[in-house]
């Protein structure tokens, strides 16, 4: 299997041009970058907050990276360490040297990262291949994670042509003038698009071949494996899987875990209602 890199040097300069503008630009408040060796290549992070024992660590979904949390960091980082994650293998500032064949390998980076923090109680929270990579690490490396918070997570159904429909829709809508945004947004279910600076490095993000291995379903064996509070946030209309499903098999097999389905909602929840998934997140590390 291959790793994720730019196509050509052009690419990677017009991305990281836009990544360093929008992360000054986006980022509230003062913060620290910098660069964790792991198996898999060197591994970009962002820290911000009061120092703590157990930091918030943010992990994007697939084709994302630590810039599309920059609406989380203020309020998280009002009460603890926030830190986000650039997954190695996404486009982001991380720099993949070996490839990732499933998800062993996901579990074994992010447990590496988590060592490089020095993080012994970390409240991981995930969004889609976040989550499948939060939940993998903690069936993988038990231990070092104190509770997850999961928005939307991958792992409990196969992306089907509806999936693949809403993303092909709300690519083409985000090439759209602003000004037909809000409009298009509503019709094709995905409020991502009204993140016009993010767009922006969506666009620039084109020249890079993701490779990283698809978020394979979770069998009933390994949910019963995660003993950790967890807090699943779903998205009522997601088009990545059935929410009812998702919430009755987790009650069914997770008995450490709780399951809000949030009305109205699509798989862009973190954007849909960003202000109640940021209040969750502190509920959750709080309890």
């Amino acid at each position: 299997m291959s790793i994720g890199e730019f196509r050509n040097d052009k690419a990677r300069e017009r991305f990281h041009g836009v990544y360093g503008r929008l992360a000054d630009q986006l980022w509230p408040g003062p913060r620290e970058a910098f660069d964790l060796p792991t198996s898999f290549g060197t591994t970009r992070v962002h820290r911000a907050g009061p120092p703590c024992s157990d930091p918030v660590v943010l992990l994007s979904g697939a084709n994302g990276n630590s810039l599309m949390w920059h609406r989380y960091i203020e309020p998280i980082a009002r009460h603890r360490t926030v830190i986000t994650v650039d997954t190695v293998g996404e486009p982001g500032a991380s720099i993949q040297s070996a490839p990732l064949t499933g998800a062993e390998d996901g579990a074994r980076w992010l447990e590496e990262v988590l060592a490089g923090l020095e993080a012994t109680t970390a409240h991981l929270v995930g969004c889609s291949y976040g989550g499948w990579l939060a939940l993998s690490h903690q069936m993988h490396h038990p231990g070092r994670t104190a509770a997850l918070t999961l928005v939307e997570p991958a792992g409990f159904a196969d992306p089907g042509r509806r999936f693949y429909a809403w993303l092909i829709a709300g690519g083409l809508a985000g090439m759209a003038p602003r000004a037909l945004r809000p409009r298009l947004s509503r019709w094709v279910g995905n409020s991502a698009i009204l993140e016009t600076e993010l767009m922006k490095l969506g666009r620039a993000s084109l020249g890079f071949r993701r490779a990283l291995p698809p978020a394979r379903v979770f069998s009933d064996e390994e949910l019963r494996r995660v003993r950790v509070p967890s807090l699943f946030l779903l998205g009522e209309q997601s088009s990545l899987h059935d929410a009812r499903q998702v919430a009755e098999r987790v009650g069914a097999l997770m008995p450490t875990a709780e399951v809000e389905v949030v009305p109205g909602a699509s798989h862009a929840l973190p954007t849909d209602y960003p202000e109640l998934v940021a209040a969750r997140i502190l509920r959750h590390a709080a309890e």
